[in-house]
């Protein structure tokens, strides 16, 4: 009795009420988009809404569950959850069933299961446990290796179902390791290989390849903090550059000016391996190896492109970079939502009373949509609202895990922090046109059990974890 009344005593209410507040406006929205005459009735279990009411009294018990656990109970049991949802993973490979082109679901009688969805919160606390434990330095090669393989495992078997949505969601631990003290050149680094993928999916071979060189002689000179070096990088690369081209056309060997200047860098490359051995030139190997894995990662993108994204999701990724036009339909879906978000002006039309929803003019408007239903029937106002609780949710989780004694708490409560992050950021930016629609929810918001629950589960175990803040454990 006694510790369950700590519990509830230490819980941060504040939160609480801030994700009860997003759950019944994601419900009523949700009720919003699939309202009709024929069914009114809040209580019709036939309905989305209905339906969504079981799943909500279901993440409440879940989350009283997540609250009543031991503390100890979320560091001893991570690794064997994590296990158990890679298993999962890979039953549902071929077990699943298949919808819209992925077998990612789970189906007991009319009920989904997503494990995808279960195995975030599993990686979070099984990266939490690791990077905790005694004597691990992120600087370490051992420990980014294995940081690297925690996350790449559930990865590779996500990207089998397929589901890139949820696959990128696993990027977002990027933010967790830099919190955790790894170099800011790494995080930077992703940012410069996401750029370079967009970049070479738009841009000629030749000019995504001096772009990578250009930045490498950036980073150079910044962090040697000087132009010594660099003025002698780049002489070597312009000038064995030319010598391969005079080369080349003395023995009369076909070279693109492409691979002429790959050879070029490469061999720059090795140049600055064997001088910064001899002269201790600082970041001379790391600009290097980051310069010949960003060729590579860039020159692996037509294969990715081609081979791993779905047709549709090619098709979505093209228009977004404005190759392709299809505006009846990969199009159609973010028109028709930037139509009922713009048409819903500074105050909306009210509940409701919007046509695009109304009349269904947006499909999967209750689920990966459901924001533009926000936008219609509350406007402005109610996005920024909604928007504004998010935010505050994310503060206050950053808040939370910045107090705690604990480091596997704290890690876990970042973990939590960027995944809903990352969600946000996706979901609102397809549903207005800024990102690619690859079919992510909007946390408590959007239609399904699978997803509420996880993201109930997410949350609840750092509450659990913040009001245990005191209680000191591995």
């Amino acid at each position: 009795m006694k510790r369950a009344f700590n519990v509830w005593n230490n819980l941060d209410w504040f939160t609480v009420m801030i994700y009860l507040a997003l759950v019944i406006i994601g419900w009523i929205n949700i009720y919003a988009a699939v309202y009709s005459d024929e069914h009114q009735h809040i209580f019709d279990f036939q309905m989305r809404y209905g339906k969504q009411m079981i799943w909500i009294m279901a993440a409440i018990f879940l989350a009283i569950v997540a609250l009543v656990i031991d503390i100890r109970i979320y560091s001893f049991f991570a690794y064997p959850a994590y296990l158990a949802t890679i298993l999962l993973l890979i039953a549902v490979i071929f077990l699943g069933k298949e919808v819209n082109g992925a077998r990612a679901w789970f189906e007991i009688g009319g009920l989904r299961i997503q494990p995808t969805e279960f195995a975030k919160t599993a990686t979070c606390l099984a990266l939490a446990k690791y990077l905790s434990s005694f004597e691990i330095r992120i600087d370490k090669v051992k420990t980014m290796m294995t940081i690297l393989l925690i996350i790449a495992i559930p990865s590779t078997f996500i990207i089998l179902q397929p589901d890139v949505g949820s696959l990128l969601v696993f990027v977002s631990f990027a933010f967790v390791l830099y919190r955790e003290g790894m170099p800011g050149g790494f995080l930077f680094f992703g940012f410069l290989l996401a750029f370079l993928f967009v970049f070479a999916l738009i841009a000629q071979p030749l000019t995504v390849l001096i772009v990578i060189l250009f930045i490498a002689v950036v980073a150079f000179f910044l962090l040697n903090k000087g132009t010594k070096e660099t003025l002698i990088f780049i002489f070597t690369l312009v000038g064995l550059y030319f010598l391969i081209f005079i080369i080349a056309k003395l023995f009369h060997i076909k070279l693109s000016y492409y691979k002429t200047l790959l050879i070029a860098s490469i061999i720059t490359g090795i140049s600055g391996l064997v001088y910064q051995f001899f002269r201790k030139v600082p970041y001379a190997f790391w600009v290097a190896v980051m310069m010949f894995i960003a060729i590579g990662f860039t020159y692996s993108i037509d294969f990715v492109f081609n081979n791993i994204l779905e047709s549709h999701q090619k098709q979505r990724v093209n228009i977004l970079l404005g190759k392709e036009s299809d505006p009846r339909g990969a199009e159609y879906n973010v028109n028709q939502s930037k139509i009922a978000i713009g048409s819903g002006g500074f105050f909306g039309k009210g509940f409701l009373q919007g046509t695009q929803t109304k009349y269904n003019f947006v499909p999967e408007q209750s689920t990966d949509f459901i924001f533009c239903t926000v936008g219609e029937e509350w406007g402005f106002l109610g996005s920024f609202i909604v928007l504004a609780l998010f935010g505050l949710l994310l503060v206050r989780i950053i808040y939370l895990s910045e107090r705690q004694r604990s480091a596997f708490s704290r890690i876990y409560g970042y973990g939590v922090a960027s995944i809903l992050f990352f969600h946000v950021f996706i979901n609102v930016g397809m549903t207005i046109g800024l990102l690619p629609v690859i079919g992510i929810p909007l946390p408590f918001f959007s239609y399904g059990g699978s997803s509420l629950w996880a993201f109930t589960l997410l949350l609840f175990i750092f509450l659990r974890l913040d009001a245990g803040r005191l209680e000191l454990f591995h």
